[in-house]
């Protein structure tokens, strides 16, 4: 078994290695993945991001994690925790957020995985709040934000979708830390 920093029932959590781009690059140019977006993203433009997310974790303890089926060891996507800085009003936070390869879709992994990461915030890193932001139009995601007992609090025009009104108009939902 790998060395996870945490698991699910079926996942296992881990920080990106440079050897996990391919795997990145294929699920960020889906155009089905990333139907809730601006566009796809470039191979560099994943690469940063990896980047992004590994320094992120050695600064935090906290990344959007690589996840693995445990029972595979196969890699799903992404579920994790992540700074958020752009200019609103419930700003700096921190925000959940999951992206799954459709093999892997409706299978409840990103509510499993979701839950799992909110433990992981609240037990092990003691955070008082964290938020989720999704476009009205993601379904999908809200309906993940529900199943995992966050509650909607606002909706606001996210300023970096300003450009795409069909993305613009956003959710916020948000849990604090009970435990």
């Amino acid at each position: 078994m790998k060395n996870y920093i945490f698991t699910s029932e079926r996942l296992g959590f881990r920080n990106w290695k440079n050897s996990d781009i391919d795997f990145l690059f294929e699920l960020n140019s889906n155009k089905e993945v990333m139907k809730y977006f601006p566009s796809t993203q470039t191979k560099e433009q994943c690469e940063a991001f990896m980047n992004r997310m590994q320094n992120l974790y050695y600064k935090t303890k906290f990344c959007y994690f690589l996840v693995e089926e445990l029972t595979t060891q196969k890699s799903i996507g992404f579920i994790g925790l992540s700074e958020q800085t752009y200019k609103a009003d419930f700003n700096p936070s921190i925000d959940i957020g999951w992206r799954l390869h459709p093999d892997f879709w409706n299978k409840g992994y990103a509510t499993e995985g979701a839950k799992a990461s909110l433990l992981y915030g609240f037990q092990q890193l003691k955070l008082k709040e964290i938020v989720s932001v999704a476009p009205i139009i993601n379904a999908p995601s809200i309906s993940v934000m529900n199943k995992i007992g966050m509650e909607k609090v606002n909706e606001f025009n996210h300023p970096l979708l300003a450009e795409f009104p069909n993305l613009e108009k956003c959710v916020l939902y948000r849990k604090s830390n009970t435990m």
